[in-house]
């Protein structure tokens, strides 16, 4: 169905949450999807839920912790499925705790995964984006990069950081035709609420289709 059409998306982060409803409502409208997380047999899962939709699908491990396990991972995604027209990362390390709880350490390694993986991932897709002058590339982005909390001090700074990467990206990349936007979840994402993950995935279709505001605050 996709390759008809050619248009070809890839998850970082998939998951049974947000990140796989976004592959759902991209699959939906024509592209195929490429899901990158670190666990064979839950992407295996996930790619046969998507596939028994209608959607082809396609799975490749790799650790949003390892810049080279990554760089391996889209290595093979250029191989195997061309150009990605639109990247959406949604790896995070969602770990409470207050700020005192934490050593330099345990938040850089944090910071590894909530926005270097990010970067790296864009950088990952860039070159050609740019050289087509089309191309979209999403974060998910979070409530506590608007209002930090103590309880949750890693998420927080972790989420401002992704949303400062967002929009210093977006300003760098607009002018040679690649978009770039975050989806900030201000809320705990719960099936059958107001925060259901099907409904925060039109975000991410939204975003991408109408390619004006950068940011969708989800409140």
């Amino acid at each position: 169905m996709g390759c008809t059409i050619g248009l070809h998306g890839v998850l970082v982060g998939a998951g049974p949450g947000v990140g796989n409803h976004v592959a759902k409502k991209f699959g939906d409208n024509h592209f195929r999807v490429v899901l990158v997380s670190r666990n064979q047999e839950a992407l295996n899962q996930y790619v046969q839920e998507l596939k028994s939709e209608g959607i082809e699908a396609y799975a490749i491990v790799a650790d949003a912790a390892n810049p080279l396990s990554l760089t391996e991972a889209f290595d093979q995604i250029k191989r195997n499925y061309g150009t990605t027209d639109v990247l959406v990362y949604n790896a995070a390390v969602l770990k409470s705790g207050k700020p005192t709880s934490l050593t330099a350490e345990s938040l850089v390694s944090h910071y590894q995964v909530d926005v270097a993986g990010a970067l790296h991932c864009a950088l990952q897709v860039v070159p050609e984006q740019v050289k087509q002058q089309s191309g979209t590339i999403l974060f998910t982005g979070g409530g506590f990069a608007l209002y930090p909390m103590a309880d949750h001090a890693s998420v927080s700074i972790g989420k401002a950081a992704l949303r400062n990467l967002a929009f210093t990206l977006a300003d760098e990349l607009k002018p040679q035709g690649v978009f770039v936007g975050t989806v900030t979840i201000a809320g705990a994402v719960a099936p059958g609420t107001h925060f259901s993950p099907e409904r925060i995935a039109e975000k991410y279709w939204e975003l991408h289709v109408n390619r004006e505001e950068h940011e969708i605050v989800y409140s």
